[in-house]
């Protein structure tokens, strides 16, 4: 069941309802000085759209962003899935975000507000017929104040 929750999570993020991306900026234009891609509050879904459009840009590259998380399982393997409300395809009804591979780092209670620092790669799915964007935490802390948790 926590297979199918995740790949719906990856079909909703992949198939949600793009922002006009021309009046956003491009993931690029919010670099810090370490290089990190910071997704915005204000662009998340355009930024996260723009990511997942263009993923041969953006993979190896350091990302940042806040969200709710939840913890899922792939194989026995917990992951975070770091995330906002958003349109869907039904009205209010969506989400976007990325799954986290956590590396040994302690997954957080669902619904927690943190902030995640990582990789952004590929991970194999279905023995290899299918990749999806995960980032390889870093840095996962809980933040002391939640952001937008509905974005669109």
């Amino acid at each position: 069941m926590k297979k199918v929750f995740a790949v719906i999570l990856v079909v909703l993020i992949l198939a949600g309802c793009a922002a006009d991306q021309s009046v956003s900026p491009e993931p690029e234009s919010a670099l810090d000085d370490g290089g990190v891609i910071e997704i915005e509050e204000q662009y998340f879904v355009a930024q996260a759209n723009q990511i997942t459009s263009n993923r041969e840009r953006y993979l190896g590259r350091t990302i940042r962003f806040e969200g709710m998380s939840a913890t899922t399982y792939w194989d026995d393997e917990p992951f975070l899935i770091v995330y906002r409300n958003t349109y869907g395809c039904c009205g209010p009804d969506g989400i976007i975000g990325f799954e986290v591979a956590l590396n040994d780092i302690e997954p957080f209670p669902d619904n927690t507000w943190v902030e995640v620092t990582g990789v952004l790669e590929e991970f194999d799915i279905f023995g290899g017929h299918a990749q999806i964007l995960i980032v390889n935490a870093t840095s996962i802390v809980e933040m002391p104040s939640r952001g937008l948790e509905f974005v669109y």
